[in-house]
């Protein structure tokens, strides 16, 4: 009787002693959750980073063209502290700037449609920098309200609005090709241009010729490698603004082969492109005779005193990543031709050997010689694998300004018809006239 009075208080103690420690196992398994809430939380908190990193950060790039180029004083104007007559809104938005209309205080879109407003007056684009609402530039003002810097973000180029207010001015359109934006002419603005016509080892009028012969959509990012501003035929070398969306998948970024993955494109753009603050390594820039600007400035083996921006990566990737195709509207293409000219792309069209659905491009290393895909060389030449990335097919509804300017790498096919009509000759495919056109009507679709 005893032994089983002993193992009864043995019980009730063992389980007094479980019923005290619950709340402390709670309160810790509340505080570090489990590894599979930890995959959530943590796919949220880069979500929202770099949502922000792209839209508003600008990696320290304001100390270049801010404080070098002085960029912020020929938007401002003599007027407003700067130089020269200033940049008004309609000559910004003609420029291509888009403007965030939920960043626009209700009182303000009120005054815009009463036309209180003066569009005319660079003292507006300075208020509305005030108000960070030009996508992808952020003004820096002293305590007296004055524009003393500039900086961009990946917005500047690789993002659009939907124009719901007027042109020009709406909600954002993350990762869409600003095919507006006239980034040279804008540039050339700058009052001083000697940081560029140092690195390029041409005179300040020289640099100003180049990058006002860029035109709306079109940038170069391998000028300040090569020092190439002119394609063999004299147009510029400048290629079209690419779009950052539909890339989870996808291998090599961009136009051209070698370059790298997207996360290496982030590296490579915000540290020599946007002259952001931080670390870059690629030893293939040490090649003098590829790369001779390159070579000189030592792009391959960047390392500023503060990095600002080798942390914030992994986060803008994460939000790349994360943004969809655009989807054709409905009825904006023939549905059975398309269902016809789905069969001919994964068929006799021969398109899904290279462009595999549902990514449309090849998975692993897809690239191709410039013989493979019927075109010159000029611009996979001055990519590290001298190859053409096999562009991942999207959004390619027609009439819509993701592809305004043309389709490849230059912008050379106008239409939808003249690049199945490329491939129709390099490939010897013999479709007939409504195989194109049911091709066509699919590719609208995707």
């Amino acid at each position: 009787m005893k032994k089983i009075r002993i193992l009864g208080l043995g019980v009730l103690a063992a389980s007094s002693l479980t019923v005290a420690l619950w709340p402390v196992q709670a309160q810790s398994a509340k505080a570090k959750p489990h590894y599979n809430e930890q995959i959530q939380l943590n796919a949220e908190r880069l979500l929202k980073e770099g949502r922000q990193i792209f839209r508003y950060d600008t990696f320290g790039s304001e100390d270049f063209w801010g404080r070098q180029l002085r960029l912020h004083e020929s938007i401002a104007g003599e007027k407003n502290g700067g130089v020269g007559g200033g940049v008004s809104p309609k000559t910004a938005l003609s420029l291509g700037l888009k403007v965030d209309a939920e960043a626009l205080p209700a009182a303000l879109v009120a005054q815009i449609k009463a036309g209180k407003v003066d569009l005319d007056d660079p003292a507006t684009t300075v208020a509305l920098l005030k108000l960070n609402s030009v996508v992808g530039v952020t003004g820096f003002f002293n305590s007296e309200g004055k524009l003393r810097s500039l900086g961009i973000q990946c917005a500047l180029c690789h993002s659009t609005v939907d124009d719901s207010f007027s042109p020009g001015i709406g909600k954002r359109l993350d990762g869409w090709g600003n095919r507006d934006l006239n980034i040279g002419a804008i540039v050339a603005t700058a009052p001083n241009l000697k940081p560029f016509s140092d690195l390029l080892g041409v005179d300040v009028a020289t640099v100003k010729t180049v990058l006002n012969g860029w035109g709306p959509g079109r940038y170069d990012a391998e000028l300040t490698m090569d020092g190439k501003a002119l394609r063999p035929d004299g147009k510029p070398a400048a290629t079209m603004m690419p779009s950052a969306f539909g890339l989870a998948g996808v291998n090599q970024h961009t136009w051209t082969g070698g370059w790298g993955t997207v996360t290496y494109w982030n590296a490579f753009v915000a540290n020599t492109q946007m002259h952001g603050q931080g670390t870059f390594f690629d030893a293939r820039l040490d090649d003098a005779k590829q790369y001779p600007v390159a070579a000189k400035a030592g792009w391959g083996h960047k390392r500023d005193a503060t990095d600002m921006i080798t942390a914030k990566l992994p986060a803008l990737q994460f939000y790349q990543l994360a943004m969809p195709v655009p989807k054709a509207a409905a009825g904006s293409y023939d549905s059975a031709a398309a269902k016809r000219g789905q069969t001919l792309f994964n068929g006799g069209a021969k398109c899904s050997s290279c462009h595999v659905p549902p990514i449309f491009t090849e998975p692993g290393h897809n690239l191709h010689t410039a013989e493979e895909i019927g075109v010159d060389s000029f611009q996979a030449d001055r990519g590290p694998e001298r190859r053409y990335v096999t562009t991942p097919l999207r959004a390619l509804f027609e009439t819509n300004k993701i592809h305004k300017g043309g389709f490849y790498h230059d912008g050379r096919f106008a239409t939808l018809a003249d690049v199945v009509e490329h491939y129709d000759s390099v490939l010897k495919l013999g479709l007939s006239a409504e195989q194109k056109r049911d091709l066509i009507e699919y590719l609208k679709s995707i």
